[in-house]
């Protein structure tokens, strides 16, 4: 079993900055990906970013050359620049480990002005 606990989410206006925390109980270095992924309201939950074990990255074009996901032993973190209004979703965390798929309990980010 791996818990995620995801935090850093909040309120923000269009063109602000956030970082996302999601601290995991095992090792990041020891999972297949570490991942990032948002659902809004009436949407599917889409993948935002992750990061292998071999420390390739991936990003969907909307959040391309904005956000950074990166991790250290225990955590994985995304940071958010040039937020836009269509970034406002709960943010997931999810890590690959041993077949499975684990999730965080998400965390609300909110682009308004």
């Amino acid at each position: 079993q791996v818990q995620l606990v995801e935090s850093g989410g909040g309120l923000v206006q269009p063109g602000g900055s956030l970082r996302l925390s999601c601290a995991a109980s095992v090792s990041t270095f020891s999972t297949h990906a570490m991942g990032w992924y948002r659902q809004a309201p009436g949407n599917q939950r889409e993948l935002v970013a992750h990061i292998t074990g071999g420390e390739s990255t991936f990003y969907a074009d909307s959040v391309k050359g904005r956000f950074t996901i990166s991790r250290d032993k225990n955590t994985a973190y995304l940071q958010m620049n040039s937020l836009k209004l269509e970034d406002t979703a709960v943010y997931y965390c999810s890590a690959d480990y041993r077949g499975n798929r684990y999730w965080g309990q998400g965390t609300q980010v909110t682009v308004s002005s």
